[in-house]
């Protein structure tokens, strides 16, 4: 399905008319013998009948639901009654409305493809809970439908975090968009990626969501565009005009019901909806399942590396001993050219959806001639941030 020879992407290469074909197809629910119903082109499957095919069909289950999350399936899922527990769930509610109150008077927090304010979010809710309530946690976590689609996708030894998001009667509808990794980037960004590595994002981790309130239509549960991952350029379409208006005119919505669990292809194109009811809270927590493979194979200390190289680097890029193409190329080699894994609450995402990374800061600082300990402070400062 490659749009460019090169490999190399483009965003005036968006063609929203293949997206529009990709996200005519139809599931045929007959594909999916373990799912119990098709709704809008999203599989739905039933929790306690998935357990049971689980003790005896396990890699044939598995191989479904990775089928139906992939290229050859619709994108998106649900399992329905996951969480049977409602007072398990309220008790969660309550502990995410104490951390909200206490970060919204420390003005933390903060939804960056929402409008500010018009919805809760709490980062990094995965160890905030584990902290605050260690009983809960466990008995929420070792639910084992959470890790039936997370091997199914990604395969043994996942990382799991998770994000609380409590969106407000009246509350707007998000921004369509594409999750972590690239989904996170500028558009000038992902074009330095190739074709191989737009493809691969979407393999390296896992969408999901546990609905801990009811969520009918009128809530706004989330909208989704069935087969849109399925589309090679949809890292740089999301913020297209054109493909907004067609996810607009697209996109499905599913009501859920308090402990179902939504898992979606982070490639999926998507949007929190419209809050239209007069007194209901909407809230979801969010999982976002990492691969172990996302990760690299060492520990470095790339903040001594760049404390150590920095005057070293000043002297030449001043003197001219280092030209811009070479500059970059030893800055690559030292720091951390990647925002990500970080502490949202202190480092958040601004205008690129990204925070600023080790390599920016140490160009910039070099570039500017900054002093030493003024950039020291700067690593230190960004250290610090990105600690839970």
């Amino acid at each position: 399905m490659s749009q460019n020879p090169a490999n190399f992407l483009r965003s005036q290469d968006v063609n929203d008319e293949h997206l529009f074909q990709l996200c005519k197809q139809s599931v045929a629910l007959n594909d999916y013998p373990y799912a119990h119903d098709c709704k809008n082109n999203v599989l739905i499957y039933n929790a306690s009948s998935l357990a049971d095919h689980m003790q005896t069909e396990r890699i044939n289950v598995l191989s479904e639901l990775h089928r139906a999350i992939s290229d050859n399936g619709p994108g998106v899922i649900v399992i329905k009654g996951a969480y049977s527990d409602p007072a398990l769930l309220s008790r969660f509610n309550k502990l995410f409305e104490s951390i909200l109150i206490q970060e919204r008077e420390q003005k933390t927090g903060g939804d960056h493809f929402a409008t500010a304010g018009a919805n809760g979010r709490i980062w990094n809710a995965l160890q905030k809970v584990a902290l605050q309530a260690p009983a809960d946690f466990i008995e929420y976590y070792k639910n084992p439908a959470l890790g039936w689609v997370a091997d199914a996708w990604l395969g043994p030894y996942w990382q799991m975090t998770s994000q609380v998001n409590v969106v407000h009667p009246g509350a707007n509808a998000q921004h369509p968009h594409r999750d972590y990794h690239l989904g996170f980037q500028s558009n000038a960004i992902c074009e330095s990626y190739p074709l191989s590595i737009h493809k691969l994002s979407s393999a390296l981790t896992l969408q999901g969501a546990v609905a801990h309130t009811d969520m009918p239509l009128a809530s706004g549960p989330t909208k989704l565009l069935p087969f849109s991952h399925q589309y090679d350029l949809g890292y740089l379409a999301w913020r297209d005009p054109d493909v907004v208006k067609l996810f607009e005119q697209e996109y499905v919505q599913l009501a859920l019901q308090q402990g179902d669990l939504l898992f979606f292809n982070p490639a999926l194109i998507h949007a929190a909806g419209s809050n239209q009811t007069a007194d209901l809270h909407r809230t979801a927590n969010l999982l976002q399942i990492s691969s172990s493979f996302s990760k690299p194979m060492e520990s470095i200390n790339r903040e001594a590396m760049c404390q150590t190289l920095y005057g070293t680097l000043c002297h030449k890029w001043q003197t001219g001993q280092l030209d811009e193409e070479a500059l970059k190329a030893v800055v690559a080699c030292t720091a951390d050219g990647y925002s990500f894994p970080t502490n949202l609450d202190l480092d958040p995402p601004y205008n690129e959806a990204a925070p600023q990374t080790q390599q920016q800061h140490l160009l910039l600082a070099i570039q500017q001639n900054t002093p030493a300990i003024e950039f020291f402070a700067i690593l230190e400062s960004l250290r610090s941030k990105r600690l839970a």
